[in-house]
């Protein structure tokens, strides 16, 4: 039995079968772990979650930002963008089911020690607040108001983590760490505008996996979110998002011997 962790398919529904075949992955024995931003962009959305609901305990997953903006358009107040291709999903006749299904899945996957998450981690966060903090906006996802609450979580504020946040506030910091960030400060202050490799970094900021007070710098942690991110050789860091949506490739890592398979998109 091996477990898969598998970045950014963004719908990209054939690229996932061809990758599956090349790495010989077996629906009776292997996991797979899907790291955020299953939908949008390519032109399979609804074949994908399909697949991935339909593996049950053969798979986990967790929610990025594009999934994230699939539950706005769904239940909150969210209109998709002429640039949004998950139109399948919200007018096929399992919407429903497809929907609660996501509603269900985590922003944070703790396995064997190791954490998954779609973006990254507040350099400032330990283990602890990480897994609370991604609990608690778990919980408001499952609930019937979930719509109410994802329509507050939309917003660039608060940039900084404090105790002292309020708890829509915490909700909301949370959301955009684990599925937004890529530069932050020491501090945990977020940065929105940057999106290309590391060594971009808007004055003031590091990618959140090179600042040096990291409380989890010895924890292996997985993610996606960063296609254009290159040349890394931080311990215990493994970026997965090669941006198969963009023509770029889609990237699968064995847990036990961090083995990568790859195929070009």
């Amino acid at each position: 039995m091996s477990d898969y962790l598998i970045g950014d398919i963004q719908g990209c529904y054939d690229a996932l079968q061809i990758l599956l075949k090349k790495s010989h992955f077996s629906l009776d024995k292997d996991r797979l772990f899907f790291l955020g931003d299953v939908v949008n962009r390519g032109n399979k959305s609804l074949e994908t979650l399909r697949f991935i609901k339909n593996l049950g305990d053969n798979a986990k997953m967790l929610l990025g930002n594009h999934d994230f903006h699939l539950l706005a358009c769904a239940l909150g107040s969210k209109v998709p963008s002429n640039k949004d291709t998950f139109s399948d999903i919200l007018n096929a006749k399992d919407t429903q089911d497809l929907i609660n299904f996501l509603q269900k899945q985590p922003l944070v996957i703790e396995h064997q020690g190791a954490l998954l998450v779609h973006a990254g981690v507040p350099p400032i966060w330990d283990k602890t607040t990480l897994l609370t903090q991604a609990a608690t906006v778990e919980k408001h996802l499952k609930s019937h108001q979930a719509g109410d609450f994802i329509n507050t979580m939309y917003g660039d504020h608060p940039h900084t983590w404090s105790e002292d946040l309020n708890a829509m506030d915490k909700c909301r910091y949370t959301i955009n760490a684990c599925m937004r960030m890529r530069f932050c400060k020491a501090d945990g202050t977020l940065e929105f505008q940057g999106k290309m490799n590391h060594d971009t970094a808007p004055e003031g900021f590091k990618a959140w996996f090179l600042q040096d007070n990291r409380t989890l710098k010895n924890t292996d942690i997985f993610f996606g979110h960063w296609s254009t991110l290159s040349n890394i050789g931080q311990p215990h860091i493994y970026p997965m998002d090669k941006g198969c949506a963009w023509g770029g490739a889609l990237n699968m890592i064995r847990f036990e011997d961090k083995r990568i398979f790859s195929i070009d998109c």
